[in-house]
């Protein structure tokens, strides 16, 4: 999960304060150093981390902070405030054309995610309602042009491409072809280089005076982070950037990048990337990142996720079998593939206010490769039974594990596990009709 090593830090700091009933100012200085330990250690830019501390301890040491009933919880509110505007403090969004299409040309080093992203960013306009086109002006990479091509027919989106071409006159080619169309936004793809150099940048400003763009984004990899905020420097300067995309937030990020751009460059991040499906590209907010950081979780982000994954007809049947008692490991196989588009379990879980990822993590409860195994199990099986577990005799467990690559002990697992949550979720509606009815008292009313 991203940030878990500064979240778990973070925690551990502010904890000291919210157990004590009042707070001296040694008291918010001790754990502020404990606090600018674990930005540096996060990788945030220095001067990043020296102002935001000074900030946070002028705020934390005020009278009004010293005298609360819940100092302990005001240095917290302040801490997330502070990070909050660090980011950025309010969603930056893509600045669109009056007139279309609106042009976004993306730029990048190589190995930053690019092309992925610039697919990603399509598809994510397409579900918007708008009706965008990829255009292929990375004409120097090997199987560049494939690769756009591959990701443009997976979410949907064309691309525009003219082989080794002058991407300039691409551009410019795909510009008229997009007027033509009808389509709205216009994503240009650009050449990455390892490193900067002369040479990209002057393509890349030739392409800029080209088409005019509405927005030039700086794809960026999150996991490199103070090379990430010195790329975004780097580019800012030569082209002028409007916004930055973060790849790989999924993976093991420190949150040096995250945290130090906006303060370094000036330039909001736009998007980040959480993972390699296409659909896994959120938009910014600074205030749902900062509550993520501290662990105090994300619910709107969560229900966003929900609510773009699952399916609404197939969510009112699902209660409607819950309450009549008929739900089968059918339903329980189609609701771990929904929730398996939501994402991984640790992003899911790490959302929800107040849970402790690591301990989790670390207790085994949070094993990617259970579910897994039970989808396998259950896909093992006939339709018969999935609608009906209780015909499962041994010969048949021994052939639902074998084609699983499970063992009898994990199909035992499973049916026993589905098997509780039939008798919870009876014991739930039994209530629920009693209370309906009048019936039902607590046992000490």
């Amino acid at each position: 999960m991203a940030f878990e090593g500064l979240t778990g830090k973070l925690q551990a700091a502010l904890k000291k304060l919210t157990g004590k009933g009042k707070l001296s100012e040694k008291d918010v200085k001790e754990a502020m150093r404990e606090v600018r330990l674990a930005l540096l250690e996060a990788d945030v830019n220095f001067v990043v981390v020296k102002d935001l501390v000074k900030k946070i301890t002028e705020r934390a040491v005020g009278q009004e902070i010293m005298q609360s009933l819940t100092p302990g919880q005001q240095v917290i509110k302040i801490v997330n405030e502070e990070l909050t505007a660090l980011m950025g403090g309010t969603q930056s969004k893509v600045n669109m054309a009056p007139n279309p299409p609106t042009v976004i040309m993306m730029v990048g080093l190589q190995g930053s995610g690019k092309t992925t992203t610039a697919g990603k960013l399509a598809g994510y306009f397409k579900k918007q309602g708008k009706n965008p086109l990829l255009v292929a002006c990375d004409i120097y990479r090997p199987a560049a042009i494939k690769q756009l091509q591959v990701v443009g027919q997976k979410v949907g989106v064309p691309v525009f491409e003219r082989g080794q071409k002058d991407p300039v006159q691409i551009a410019s080619e795909a510009l008229e072809f997009a007027k033509k169309e009808q389509r709205d936004i216009v994503i240009i793809d650009t050449a990455g280089r390892l490193h900067i150099n002369e040479e990209l940048m002057e393509e890349l400003s030739r392409l800029k005076s080209q088409v005019k763009p509405h927005e030039i984004l700086l794809v960026a990899d999150a996991m490199t982070g103070q090379d990430a905020v010195n790329v975004a420097k780097s580019f800012d300067e030569r082209l002028g950037l409007d916004g930055v995309i973060l790849t790989k937030l999924d993976g093991d990020t420190r949150g040096g990048a995250a945290l130090s751009i906006k303060a370094v460059t000036g330039k909001p991040i736009k998007f980040i990337g959480t993972g390699e499906k296409l659909e896994d590209l959120e938009p910014f907010h600074p205030d749902r990142m900062a509550s993520r950081i501290l662990g105090m979780g994300d619910i709107l982000t969560l229900i966003e996720k929900a609510q773009a994954s699952i399916d609404e007809k197939k969510a009112q049947e699902l209660e409607r079998k819950l309450r009549e008692q008929q739900f089968t490991l059918e339903d329980f196989l189609d609701q771990l593939q929904q929730l398996k588009k939501m994402g991984s379990l640790s992003d899911i879980i790490g959302m929800l206010p107040g849970v402790d990822v690591q301990k989790l993590s670390a207790a085994g409860a949070l094993n990617e490769k259970e579910l897994v195994k039970a989808e396998a199990i259950i896909q093992s099986m006939t339709p018969e039974e999935r609608r009906n577990p209780s015909i499962i005799n041994a010969s048949r467990k021994r052939r639902i594990a074998m084609g699983s690559g499970t063992t009898i002990q994990d199909v035992n697992r499973l049916l026993k596990s589905f098997e509780q949550f039939r008798k919870m979720m009876k014991q739930v509606s039994s209530i629920e009709k009693a209370v309906k009815r009048g019936r039902f008292r607590f046992p000490f009313l």
